[in-house]
């Protein structure tokens, strides 16, 4: 199964987002075939809010078997809880190490991305403010391209 994870600094869109792409049907219900994402689930990880999504073709009313996307949303907004930081600080003040990472799991971490970090990889530029550099297009155009996040989601 193909991951791919997408960084930068001045991308559109400042967000934590996974999408996984569920796989089309065997069968297709609605007569002809629709481009574009066919059913999948969103998660939207923030530091005020966390929301998920789940989207899907559906039959519209009527007669017709005519499909439309449709996308059932659930947002958590947070309130006036404690700033990130805040939280993590007050625990390490009270000794409490659940969102702190043990050594041992830090160095197992290094174990994996260490041979990354030192293998060559080419540096390709891209405009500010664009989803990045063409090649990131081309590398990902097999398996259906980047879906992108949107500002409101």
């Amino acid at each position: 199964m193909p991951f791919f994870i997408r960084a930068g600094k001045h991308l559109p869109v400042t967000a934590t987002e996974v999408m996984v792409i569920l796989k089309r049907p065997p069968q297709n219900v609605f007569g002809k075939t629709l481009k574009g994402v066919c059913n999948y689930v969103r998660f939207r990880l923030g530091p005020d809010r966390v929301a998920v999504a789940i989207g899907a073709r559906a039959k519209v009313p009527g007669d017709k078997m005519i499909g439309d996307e449709t996308e059932l949303f659930v947002c958590h907004q947070r309130g006036d809880e404690m700033e990130a930081y805040e939280h993590l600080i007050g625990d390490a003040m009270i000794g409490d190490p659940t969102l702190f990472a043990r050594q041992d799991g830090v160095q197992a971490s290094w174990r994996v991305v260490d041979p990354i970090l030192n293998m060559p990889t080419p540096v390709h530029e891209y405009e500010p403010g664009t989803w990045g550099p063409r090649e990131s297009h081309a590398l990902i155009a097999p398996f259906g391209g980047w879906q992108s996040p949107k500002e409101q989601a």
